[in-house]
């Protein structure tokens, strides 16, 4: 089995693991026994074939009883320590017979000290065999590789044959035969356990890498231990012991931490290392290789003859060397191809690609850049090299620069300059992270975004623009009033004027539509002159103007007048043949002026101008009014609607009516617009525009809305039981998403009415974008996962609409009638209505025109390719008892292309 071979490197600790033990004291106590009795064996020589048995029997035994009762870890992770503990208990024992025995630490006979020994044995290779089976799945030997099963035999092999040369030399030096169990079991079974801490270090995965290591070093000792043990039975050396004692105190040292260091199966590498083989295993093989030959090699030099044992031993192991040396230039021809390979497709990747991909040494210099850079920026890739990345980016833009460089989800938008001087947009997008694979520094891939900012920019700006007369249109007013609404909140003072022509219909109706549009035109470049430099003029609709004057009331009061005094007069339009000898028209205007307050929201503001408006219309001509002048009558009626609000739902005064939606395709009725009236006693009928923020106000708006969507969707349930296949659009207010209860009433009135959820279809509109993020977008989820239909009412009237398409489960857009108004003969206002129709297609969105009125106005719909309609053209509001009349009686006809198609020129 392949494996790859890499340099060991620290090891990550599990956080998620328990803290190891504290083996400090465990070691100084182990140390301190170790040194009494080493010393004591010094000064007092009779004593040390009975004083170091003693003291390894202490600290064999006491490493044994603090690995079973401290340091080895509960269940199953700690069971291979608890083996070797009980072990260390056997071997404690016989060195404690030893040392009672008074035969020393190497004696050269076997005897009862031996026994607890032998059956320590069957414990060292059940602990071993449980360290190496504790990790993954199947067979452990089935997970070590080839290299690692040569790696071991090299070890077993080269052990085998240094305790040969080396006992045998003793024994010839003693002139005795010595113990077979001592001369030859002993060196045995230290090269098994040499070769087995190898597999060990092997098999255990990167993050028990330092308990490989220490099981590696214990083993290595023990097999000092017990080449040194039958060497010094031969020579009858204290030197020899001395040596037993140093390494028996590294294998007990080396048993305590990497028990303490183990924490257990089951620890994922880390992303570096995984699949590796510690490139240790491989350096000790051919060390103790080398050695092999050179302790041949020098005995051969110093007379000592090579033995048969020695040389079949030499021989097989330069067989495992050769063959572990061809496996490692196998693996290094593999591991280039890989690399070869996988620059090719690095290549094919990168340098084919648009993207500029450059890599960034330690976030801040070039380091490495694509080709495509040229073409992008104007730079060769040399050229770049090295250079300070920061010095390319605008300075404006290093907060996303660093952003990028720091891993941050992206992607993140800066702009780069070329070599040229001139600026590109750019979006980075992060390909690599720092330390990966042992590789410091970042991989960013720039995709150069400048044309399509330019075309958003471009598209943004003509959604706020007016296409006849360049006036900033409702949409961008009503963003105006938000900031200047935050201003007023902080003291600084804001009024708006809402103007209104009189005598214009008389344009129209006289000189054309063409001349009508010439005069709004002429009337925007008047206003622009009349105005403040930094007031905002802006064009409603029709005839209607509004500007947002950064100033109190009295002064805007008397820029109103001055507004007043400059429209009147005046204006000649143009004859039929394009001279300048038309009809003359006296043309003024009446102007509504209120303060914006901090207190009250935008809507509010332009309600009160509205009704500033009507008070100066109703007073003639070129007259100025403010708020208050016309508040008395408002504030009268808003009082009485608000009393009687309450009881308007139990006195059954509310009703819904329907508008029907049009399918193009379909040439029929697809679905109705729920619509809520009342029937006031003594005012009439109210529009929702006067009594739903009353009841938004005084928190009846939930009631009312749970009541026209259980009153709607059950007239809809008869409806479809008639056999007539419709969706409903019900509104939705803000307040009733404050109060997160919405789900649970859309839900209650889909299964009081039996109509399927995807029949139902809940508007909402931008102010309720704005107003609860959070809330909408887990509530509107939580409908659209119900199979609810979610469409975006009035889009194009808000400050941000399209930052909403990505992020929310909208499925339908209902596009404001501000950008249907004169599509038919306006290019920019058909670009717009267009870009609008092309973004839902993109998205996968259904798109709806409100608000179509004039058979032109649909022929330009229909040739942009916009699918569903709504508007008094195509049918009117009707109450439920007509609805099916309605909705059977559509006349296809009305959608039949006119003679003349609309032309946008």
């Amino acid at each position: 089995m392949a494996s790859r071979t890499a340099l060991p490197a620290p090891t990550t600790p599990d956080p998620t693991a328990p803290a190891g033990p504290r083996v400090g004291p465990l070691l100084g106590a182990l140390s301190t026994v170790l040194v009494v009795a080493v010393v004591s064996s010094l000064v007092v020589p009779g004593l040390a074939d009975r004083v170091l048995p003693a003291g390894l029997a202490v600290v064999s035994a006491g490493t044994g009883a603090a690995l079973l009762r401290r340091i080895a870890r509960p269940g199953r992770a700690g069971r291979p320590w608890r083996l070797l503990g009980v072990a260390l208990l056997l071997v404690g024992a016989g060195q404690a017979v030893a040392g009672v025995l008074g035969v020393g630490l190497n004696p050269g006979r076997s005897g009862p000290q031996d026994l607890p020994l032998v059956l320590a044995v069957p414990f060292v290779l059940a602990g071993s065999v449980a360290l190496l089976g504790g990790e993954g799945p199947g067979r452990w030997w089935s997970r070590v590789g080839s290299r690692s099963w040569l790696d071991a035999g090299i070890v077993l092999v080269a052990v085998s044959v240094v305790a040969a040369v080396v006992v045998g030399g003793a024994l010839d030096s003693s002139g005795t035969a010595g113990d077979p169990l001592v001369a030859a079991a002993l060196p045995a079974v230290g090269a098994l356990l040499a070769a087995i801490g190898l597999l060990t270090a092997a098999v255990l995965p990167a993050g028990r890498r330092a308990t490989g290591s220490w099981v590696t070093v214990q083993w290595l000792a023990t097999a000092v231990v017990a080449v040194n043990g039958a060497v010094a039975a031969a020579l009858d050396s204290a030197t020899l012991d001395l040596l037993t004692v140093v390494a028996w105190a590294v294998v007990l040292v080396a048993v305590v931490l990497g028990a303490a260091a183990d924490p257990g199966p089951g620890v994922p590498p880390p992303r570096a290392e995984a699949g590796t083989q510690p490139l240790s295993g491989v350096l000790l093989s051919w060390c103790s290789a080398s050695a092999v030959g050179v302790l041949l090699v020098a005995g051969v030099a110093a007379g000592s003859p090579v033995g048969l044992v020695e040389g079949v031993g030499a021989l097989v192991l330069l067989l495992l060397t050769a063959a572990r040396s061809v496996l490692w230039v196998a693996d290094g021809e593999r591991l280039t191809r890989r690399l070869a390979r996988a620059e090719a497709w690095f290549r094919s990747l990168v340098l084919d690609a648009d993207d500029v991909t450059v890599v960034l040494h330690r976030g801040t210099r070039l380091a490495w850049v694509s080709d495509s850079v040229q073409g992008r920026l104007g730079y060769g890739p040399r050229e770049l090299a090295d250079r300070a990345f920061a010095d390319l980016v605008h300075p404006e833009d290093a907060a996303a620069l660093s952003a990028a460089v720091a891993g941050e989800p992206g992607p993140h938008a800066f702009r780069v300059r070329t070599r040229a001087g001139a600026w590109r947009e750019v979006e980075a997008l992060g390909g690599g992270t720092d330390g990966a694979a042992g590789v410091e520094g970042r991989v960013l891939h720039l995709r150069d975004v400048t044309d399509r900012r330019a075309a958003e920019r471009e598209l943004q700006r003509m959604a706020f623009t007016d296409f006849l007369t360049g006036l900033p249109n409702r949409a961008r007013l009503m963003a105006a009033l938000g900031v200047a609404r935050a201003r007023a909140q902080e003291g600084g003072p804001a009024s708006v004027l809402l103007l209104d022509l009189d005598g214009f219909k008389s344009v129209n109706d006289v000189a054309g539509h063409e001349a009508g549009d010439r005069l709004l035109a002429e009337v925007a470049d008047e206003l622009r002159g009349l105005v403040r430099e930094p007031d905002l003029v802006a064009r409603l609709g029709g005839d209607e103007f509004a500007v947002l004057v950064r100033s109190g009331l009295t002064e805007a009061a008397a820029l109103a007048e001055r507004v007043v005094a400059g429209l009147d007069r005046e204006h000649r339009a143009s004859a039929p043949d394009g001279s300048p000898d038309g009809p003359v028209f006296a043309l003024s205007a009446s102007i509504g002026v209120t303060e914006l307050r901090a207190e009250d929201d935008v809507a509010t503001t332009l309600r009160q101008a509205d009704l500033a408006l009507r008070a100066a219309k109703a007073a003639g001509k070129s007259c100025v009014r403010s708020h208050g002048d016309a508040a008395d009558a408002a504030t009268t009626r808003r009082t009485r609607l608000a009393r009687d609000l309450p009881q308007a739902l139990a006195a059954g005064q509310l009703r819904v009516d329907y508008q029907p939606v049009v399918g193009v395709l379909e040439r029929r009725v697809l679905g109705v617009e729920a619509l809520v009236r009342w029937d006031h006693p003594v005012l009439g009928e109210v529009g929702p525009d006067e009594f739903v923020p009353l009841a938004e106000d005084d928190g009846l708006i939930v009631p009312l809305q749970r009541w026209v969507l259980d009153r709607a969707c059950g007239e809809l349930a008869a409806l479809r039981a008639g056999g007539r296949d419709l969706k409903l659009g019900v509104n939705i207010s803000v307040r009733h998403l404050q109060a997160g209860c919405l789900v649970a009433d859309v839900a209650q009135a889909l299964a009081a009415s039996g109509l399927p959820p995807h029949r139902l279809m809940i508007e909402v509109t931008e102010s309720v974008l704005m107003s609860e993020q959070d809330r909408l977008d887990s509530d509107l989820q939580t409908l659209h996962d119900m199979g609810c239909v979610v469409s975006l009412d009035d889009f194009g009237r808000g400050y941000s609409s399209f930052a909403y398409l990505a992020r929310l489960p909208v499925d339908v857009l209902k596009m404001d009638r501000e950008f249907l108004a004169g599509i038919e003969h306006d290019a920019r206002g058909a670009a717009v209505v267009g870009s609008v129709i092309a973004l839902g297609r993109q998205l996968q969105i259904d798109v709806v025109a409100e608000g179509v009125e004039t058979p032109g106005e649909l022929a330009a719909l229909q040739e942009l390719g916009c699918r569903f309609v709504q508007g008094f053209l195509l049918a009117r509001p009707t109450r439920a008892a007509d609805l099916a009349a309605v909705v059977d009686g559509f006349d296809p006809e009305v959608l039949r292309p006119t003679e003349r198609s609309p032309s946008f020129h």
